[in-house]
């Protein structure tokens, strides 16, 4: 599990999805989920930083859905705006962050996963 610590895992299929958010569940850890599209700008403004976060804290698990991809798993959690950002703990939805807010996105961090690493922030 270290080894996937610190990073942001891309899921491609549902079967992907599902081992990533059953392998965070057994762990005890909040799992973070930005649904992202290639054709969005904001999209692509937050992925460096989400990348970024997910090294911060290393708590939590930090995935990537493209909504055309897996639009199964967009609809299953009522994903309409890109970007969103779900956060589940437990494997319950406990928080949302819908579009490319940094601010916003690092205090529902903090808020959920603790504040390990957020005094290294600016």
């Amino acid at each position: 599990m270290a080894a996937e610590e610190g990073v942001v895992i891309a899921c491609h299929n549902k079967d992907e999805f599902d081992a990533q958010m059953t392998k965070a569940k057994e762990a005890g850890k909040v799992v973070i989920i930005d649904f992202t599209a290639s054709w969005c700008g904001p999209c692509r403004f937050i992925a460096p930083v989400f990348a970024e976060y997910a090294k911060k804290f290393p708590g939590a698990v930090f995935l990537k859905v493209d909504v055309d991809e897996l639009k199964e798993v967009a609809e299953k959690y009522n994903v309409e705006a890109m970007p969103t950002f779900l956060f589940i703990k437990d494997g319950a939805e406990a928080d949302k962050v819908v579009g490319a807010r940094k601010d916003d996105l690092q205090n529902t961090i903090v808020k959920h996963v603790g504040a390990t690493a957020a005094s290294a922030s600016a």
